[in-house]
């Protein structure tokens, strides 16, 4: 009795499924990134005022790091859900759950309004954001991958990695808009509430989109053989530890990088060098604006040499521009800033764009989405104390313009041998299992 048939791209074509991974990836990117815009500004006020101005602040910084903290315990669990329940099914659930609990903030009454009760629910949303991010990517990158032929899988691996870019541009541009509208007292009264509120309607799309599609062929052919694991999460570390660590690896820069430019650089560029606030944030977005066109073509790219050659190449130019980069911002001129966003942008988006497309390729597909969530999500951890680091190196070299220079020349370095080894596994055929593998361009039946 022969098995039934794996739907082929007709039942979901590759290129919708690809765009529904990425509207879903840009929601929760926007939900996390509008947190972080907003923190600093009215979250510790409003919800940890007892701690004093130092207090409050470091409080509402910690939020932050939390949802970092537990983020590979979703991975974790999200990515055994993906393994055993299917992709999307699982990414319905994680982008549920990152919509509802932003939607939720949005409602919190604050400590003037119920005391500590708003800061208690506050952490506890924030812990829910970082589990539910944990289980986003990978999922994402599966989605549009296994719904794709292997000759295109590098281009539809780099759609996704799109939602990063969009998701922190619509925050940007929500923040401007709403701090011109508004004056400081609506804003600490009722306005902050808005970007948070807007992830509902962000949500009622994403979850349109995801439920139009099919599930992944890969993983109904999994399903068909009998090959799911009853643990894929521990079947992972047994079979593919090398691979693991080199996965983790060639994310440092892509995520790295972010938080280095958009998060440390900024302040540095306010505190330190004396840009205004405004100027920061609008070449940021530029930066994002330029992403959105890159990313497409570093995938496109992937497709010709390969998703670790795009990633290595990405590397060596940001190693290469590193020191001169952070050099010519010393002179503090808005031209210099733009540019600097921008070729400080266009090479680690190098290797952000085609990093999916280099994961995908290490691991087979009956744990494949344990093993790209969890290695994503141990990288984005680290890549979380970034600015931190970078922010102990300056005061400790009392701000020398090379400091931010050494943490994106290391960042560079670990990426750059990490994509290498991948691309050696590729070549010896050790990346991943091709006896299991299924080309979706057709489909197979047994």
């Amino acid at each position: 009795m022969s098995a039934p048939a794996v739907p082929g791209p007709t039942a979901s074509p590759a290129r919708r499924v690809a765009w529904a991974s990425m509207v879903g990836t840009s929601l929760e990117s926007f939900d996390f990134y509008v947190f972080a815009y907003f923190s600093a500004f009215f979250i510790g006020p409003l919800f940890f005022s007892p701690l004093g101005g130092f207090g409050e602040t470091l409080a509402a910084f910690s939020t932050i790091a939390l949802a970092f903290v537990v983020r590979p315990i979703g991975a974790a669990i999200f990515g055994h859900m993906g393994d055993r329940l299917g992709r999307r099914a699982t990414l319905l659930w994680t982008v549920a759950i990152m919509g509802v609990a932003t939607g939720l903030i949005g409602l919190l009454p604050t400590y003037a309004q119920a005391g500590w009760v708003g800061a208690i629910l506050l952490v506890l949303l924030r812990i829910v954001q970082g589990l539910s991010l944990g289980g986003e990517w990978g999922g994402s990158i599966l989605l549009a991958t296994e719904h794709s032929g292997r000759v295109k899988r590098a281009f539809y691996a780099a759609i996704p990695q799109l939602g990063s870019p969009v998701g922190s541009i619509l925050s940007a541009v929500v923040f401007i808009v709403m701090t011109l509208v508004l004056p400081a007292e609506e804003l600490a009264a009722w306005g902050w509430r808005i970007p948070f509120l807007l992830a509902v309607p962000l949500l009622a799309v994403s979850l349109y989109l995801r439920w139009s599609i099919t599930e992944t062929p890969v993983f109904e052919h999994v399903v068909a053989e009998g090959r799911r694991d009853r643990v894929p999460f521990l079947t992972m570390f047994a079979q593919r530890p090398t691979q693991i660590a080199v996965a983790i690896g060639a994310a440092f820069l892509g995520i790295g990088s972010y938080s280095l430019m958009n998060t440390y650089t900024i302040n540095y560029g306010a505190s330190q060098l004396g840009f205004a606030f405004q100027d920061l944030l609008v070449a940021t977005t530029i930066g994002g604006l330029l992403q959105l066109v890159t990313i497409p073509l570093f995938g496109a790219w992937a497709n010709r040499i390969g998703s670790a050659q795009v990633v290595a190449w990405g590397a060596l130019g940001t190693l290469l521009i590193a020191f001169p980069m952070y050099f010519l911002l010393q002179f503090a001129t808005f031209p210099i800033l733009v540019g600097t966003m921008i070729v400080g942008g266009i090479l680690p988006t190098m290797s952000w764009a085609a990093l999916g497309g280099l994961m995908a390729d290490l691991f087979p597909d009956h744990f494949r989405y344990s093993a790209l969530s969890v290695s994503y999500a141990i990288a984005a951890t680290i890549g979380g104390f970034v600015p931190l680091v970078t922010a102990a190196l300056g005061e400790g070299t009392a701000y020398a313009w090379w400091h931010p220079g050494i943490v994106l020349a290391i960042l560079s370095v670990v990426t750059l041998l990490a994509s290498v080894a991948a691309a050696r596994m590729a070549r010896r055929g050790a990346a991943f299992d091709e006896a299991s593998e299924v080309d979706a361009s057709e489909p197979v039946a047994a």
